[in-house]
């Protein structure tokens, strides 16, 4: 019984193992006019200059694109598909995450009007009241008053600001896994101990 226990449990680190060592995290989600996404291993390295590879649903390829020094991409659909991005680091280790179409299809919806508004908005002219007095304070600036380099700008700085929270709530969701993991196999070496104990009360009884 000793020896089946411990070859259960040898058999679970072997299994447990490989997966954390080789445990990739990859994510999309929408940024703007294009779609912004990550690659990075759970230990918190990440792969610069990594093909990713873009296929519709049927496996058919409609683009691709390259990771940055810190393991980020962008790609700016045409499509209004489910977008499938792949990454292949060799021997064997393929990562795929998902966009769907209704996700790219709305991305792609907010990139044509953009222009049109702005358009109009820069041939506009400025009303200015003549009854105004002169002291009074500047009004707040809106959105709708942003050229588009200033939104590209703020949408920018907003997305550096942004990556690296999700970069930690990746890594904890993956320190989360692994923590399940070892308290599984705690429980099962708890159940293997009181088969042990309850086998040895039986001996001795006997």
């Amino acid at each position: 019984m000793r020896t089946l226990a411990l070859s259960l449990i040898l058999a679970a680190l072997m299994l447990a193992t490989p997966a954390e060592a080789h445990k990739v995290i990859a994510s999309v989600f929408a940024s703007g006019t294009a779609i912004e996404g990550e690659i990075g291993f759970s230990n918190g390295d990440a792969p610069a200059d990594q093909l990713i590879e873009v296929f519709d649903d049927a496996g058919t390829k409609i683009g691709e694109t390259t990771t940055d020094g810190d393991g980020f991409f962008v790609f700016t659909p045409t499509q209004p598909v489910t977008h499938v991005f792949r990454a292949n680091f060799g021997a064997g280790h393929v990562v795929e995450t998902t966009m769907a179409a209704g996700d790219v299809a709305a991305i792609i919806a907010k990139a044509g009007p953009a222009t049109a508004d702005a358009g109009s908005e820069q041939a506009a002219p400025v009303q200015v009241s003549a009854t105004e007095p002169a002291s009074a304070p500047p009004q707040a600036v809106t959105v709708a008053s942003l050229s588009d380099a200033e939104r590209t700008a703020i949408e920018k700085a907003v997305r550096d600001e942004i990556r690296p929270l999700r970069r930690e709530i990746a890594a904890y969701k993956e320190k989360t896994n692994l923590q399940s993991v070892l308290g599984g196999i705690g429980y099962i070496l708890g159940l293997f101990g009181i088969g042990f104990y309850v086998a040895a009360r039986r001996k001795q009884g006997s």
